[in-house]
């Protein structure tokens, strides 16, 4: 009996973040209301609330899953990347910019941002900076790789590079979120740009 109560449970949870999600591009975040999203979802508005304490709460789990998924997606990166520092890099960060509007649009992401900005002590504000923080832990993780196999340099500070680029990857996602017009093969031109002077100096 437990292991189909895990799955209702499961489902429930699922039918609530499909439901936000869609709700969420097409009426916006404030636009969206808990009781629109508990109908789209066929649960009860309390059943949202056992969940969640608020539609944030709702935002920082599809932050959440979508997260995971390029993370899951990127571990096969690392374990084994292309033979090129340079195509190395830009296969991972392709993952983490392709995947970033599969579930969020660009003012969800506003959204999420604002939340972790104004309120980085509550759940969502250090769930959000968790997220940051394992993104990159998994470059700093690729740069080791490299150093392992022989195409970075072994001398360099790989956690330090991993953060640098995390950083500036991060800073170029939030400029592309801001501008609705901002499209991804520019956002990944510019990334990779600039990452061309990293990979001239981390290169083995």
């Amino acid at each position: 009996m437990s292991g189909l109560r895990e799955r209702q449970k499961a489902d429930r949870h699922r039918r609530i973040i499909d439901a936000a999600t869609t709700l969420f591009r097409d009426a916006g975040y404030e636009g969206a209301k808990i009781e629109a999203i508990a109908a789209q979802a066929e649960v009860s508005i309390g059943t949202i609330y056992n969940y969640y304490q608020n539609k944030g709460d709702i935002l920082g789990a599809i932050v959440s899953m979508e997260v995971n998924e390029v993370l899951n997606a990127g571990r096969g990166v690392v374990a084994s990347p292309p033979a090129n520092v340079g195509d190395a890099l830009d296969t991972l960060i392709g993952i983490y910019i392709e995947h970033s509007l599969n579930y969020l649009s660009k003012e969800m992401w506003r959204q999420a941002m604002a939340i972790s900005t104004q309120l980085p002590d509550s759940p969502f504000g250090q769930a959000y900076t968790a997220l940051d923080r394992v993104l990159t832990e998994q470059i700093s993780a690729l740069i080791a790789r490299l150093q392992q196999i022989g195409l970075a340099r072994s001398d360099i500070d790989g956690p330090a590079v991993g953060e640098l680029i995390f950083n500036n990857m991060n800073m170029m996602f939030i400029e592309f979120v801001k501008r609705d017009e901002a499209k991804i093969p520019d956002l990944r031109a510019a990334i990779r740009r600039q990452n061309r002077i990293l990979v001239a100096a981390i290169g083995g």
